[in-house]
């Protein structure tokens, strides 16, 4: 693959299962070097969409085309490009975390000793010393997802596609996925990303596509959907009803968004901090008793409301769209 072609290229690319039509048209393009997000809840067509270019399901139309290599009549050299880690952590329970990795190294053509040192390096990299002489059945979930994820990155793959990588995760576990990502970036790797969260698709993407019911509604970096919805706002919070009635008066000359129920008045901001300035002297002058006068911003939670019309952590409750197609005993990581 060229320094300047992309690392994914679709192009109308469908999947079926029988009547039920999981994704439709999706055209999409991953710039290399870059991290995209794809965004959706339960249902949406994430993983359709992974298993698809990972050569793990066949489209049933259109095409796609992974580090230059298309994915139905070239799936052996995708999968010798790419490192996928999906939604359940394929792991021997029987062995230790590190066991594991060392396992994973040498079935990667590696022999003993540096099957070894890499192993150790991957324990260092990603916080698994402390258990990593435990057997994974007797770790947390978080721990074990931390191994998984090291585990395909025995090798550096011109793609990793993290489906789903850090749901269920604790906190600091979390964390040590995202800091993952960005030393894999800093490295020139491509990051494909499957996510619920918002809040994980703006601190680690550079271009984020929203999907809802398997189509594509919308695509563009964090600061450019939320432009998509509007400007920013000044929201007041009224103390008690009484103050809200009061508020809602004397800001009578603004354009007001009124909420009685949150006791929330919202006015248009495009000027920032001077509108700001401006809401509050008024603000100020009536009296009124007041918990809260802020600047917002749009937020992704608000893009993906005004675009799909649910929050991206609701859906059917399944993982995807269609679960015929899914094993969850399968090792997510494409072996060349």
């Amino acid at each position: 693959m060229s320094a300047t072609s992309p690392a994914v290229v679709t192009e109308r690319l469908t999947k079926r299962f029988g009547s039920f039509t999981a994704v439709e048209s999706f055209d999409f393009i991953v710039p290399r070097g870059t991290v995209v997000a794809l965004l959706g809840p339960n249902g949406a067509g994430k993983t359709t969409v992974v298993r698809m270019l990972a050569t793990l399901s066949e489209p049933t139309s259109g095409s796609a085309t992974v580090c230059g290599y298309d994915v139905v009549h070239e799936a052996d050299a995708v999968r010798s490009a790419i490192s996928l880690t999906g939604q359940f952590a394929a792991l021997e329970a029987n062995l230790t975390a590190r066991e594991n990795l060392v396992l994973m190294a040498r079935l990667r053509g590696y022999g003993r000793a540096a099957a070894a040192r890499i192993a150790d390096a991957l324990v260092e990299r990603y916080d698994i010393g402390e258990f990593g002489d435990k057997l994974i059945k007797s770790v947390s979930g978080g721990q074990r997802r931390r191994v998984d994820l090291a585990a395909s990155l025995v090798t550096q793959p011109e793609l990793v596609v993290l489906d789903e990588p850090t749901t269920g995760l604790d906190p600091r576990s979390r964390q040590v996925v995202w800091a993952a990502v960005r030393e894999l970036v800093g490295q020139g790797v491509t990051l494909l990303l499957t996510t619920q969260y918002l809040e994980e698709a703006d601190e680690l993407a550079d271009q984020i596509v929203f999907l809802d019911h398997g189509r594509k509604v919308a695509a563009g970096t964090p600061s450019e959907l939320r432009a998509q919805i509007g400007e920013q706002r000044v929201d007041v919070v009224a103390g008690n009803q009484a103050a809200f009635d009061e508020l809602v008066a004397a800001l009578g000359a603004f354009e007001l968004t009124v909420s009685s129920e949150k006791r929330t008045i919202s006015i248009p901001a495009p000027q920032g901090a001077q509108d700001l300035a401006s809401v509050s002297h008024v603000v100020a002058t009536a009296g009124a008793a007041v918990d809260e006068v802020a600047l917002r911003r749009p937020t992704l939670d608000d893009a993906f409301l005004a675009l799909t019309g649910a929050p991206p952590h609701e859906g059917t409750g399944e993982d995807d769209n269609h679960r015929h197609d899914k094993n969850p005993n399968e090792h997510l990581e494409v072996l060349a």
